[in-house]
């Protein structure tokens, strides 16, 4: 008889990619059933998981009843949270702890929680202003010390980002500003094509894995890295230049220019997984993740 795996976030990057992950995989497909847990079980992204199969439900993070009926009868769940969502770390860490303690009471056998490190407990105490990283670390904190079954996935830094961070500038040429320097080193990871890939390695490592972090990434990139492989796949002349953090922060809005600000100084010191190499991960994968080469090749037209 299958599993149940309960996957939050189903329509999103990161629930998404497992969930696709899971279909995909002639042994886990077999292995687990999927419940895919997202706000508005009538839009199309969740109607469509709900033809391959996936029996799709809603459920409010806020809500221990609500949580209780989604997690009834899972054996593992897959757990994202959503700090911009309200950008309130308390809520976060909330909703975290609910769906903690809901899976214990329903007899959960493994916890799977996209993790971060905490920021200022890891620079002791001196970068106090990066949230996003810190509630997350301590849900994690939370779900160890609850004797519920667990493994932590720590997603790298979204290649994503730079979409954004990768401006042109007038003569048509891009630039990457950071607040750090050439030897910073950026895990980077593609969310949406990757997660599944490093889920995958704890559904069938579970032993191994057991109370563990595995380090989601690609690769580490220094800046430079980054804007050479950029240049060389799409033919654009690219540069990095370092700016101070005052710099950085009058780029941004006014609400994330600390935070964003102490992510990057976070990547440069103490290191965004505190200089842990990612071959111990990546050996645990089925296939390759993306690459940034690869990523930049695919999604060309974001910087058009």
């Amino acid at each position: 008889m299958s599993k149940l795996i309960t996957v939050f976030g189903a329509t999103g990057n990161q629930g998404g990619s497992v969930i696709d992950s899971i279909l995909a995989d002639p042994r886990l497909s077999k292995e687990f059933k999927i419940r895919g847990i997202t706000r508005d079980t009538t839009k199309k992204s969740a109607q469509d998981l709900a033809k391959r199969g996936v029996d799709v439900v809603s459920a409010d993070l806020g809500s221990v009843d609500s949580l209780t009926a989604a997690l009834k009868g899972s054996h593992t769940v897959f757990l994202v949270t959503n700090y911009w969502e309200t950008m309130n770390a308390d809520i976060e860490y909330s909703q975290g702890r609910n769906v903690t303690d809901v899976s214990k009471a329903v007899g959960v056998s493994h916890l799977i929680f996209s993790s971060l490190h905490h920021v200022k407990e890891e620079s002791k105490g001196r970068l106090t202003h990066v949230p996003h990283f810190d509630s997350k670390a301590n849900v994690e904190k939370y779900i160890r010390a609850s004797g519920v079954g667990c493994s932590f996935v720590l997603p790298g830094y979204y290649m994503g980002n730079f979409t954004q961070m990768l401006t042109r500038a007038e003569d048509g040429s891009y630039q990457l500003f950071y607040p750090v320097g050439k030897q910073a080193k950026f895990p980077l990871f593609d969310a949406a094509q990757d997660t599944g890939l490093f889920v995958k390695a704890v559904l069938k490592h579970t032993d191994q894995l057991k109370n563990k972090q595995i380090l989601a990434a690609a690769k580490y990139y220094t800046p430079e890295e980054i804007v050479e492989t950029f240049s060389q796949v799409s033919g654009k002349k690219a540069v990095f230049i370092k700016v101070s953090s005052e710099e950085y922060k009058a780029s941004l809005p006014a609400a994330v220019a600390d935070e964003y600000n102490e992510n990057q100084l976070f990547v440069e010191e103490p290191g965004y997984y505190l200089g842990q190499p990612l071959e111990p991960s990546l050996n645990l994968l089925d296939s390759k993740p993306t690459t940034w080469a690869e990523f930049v090749k695919k999604n060309l037209s974001a910087w058009k």
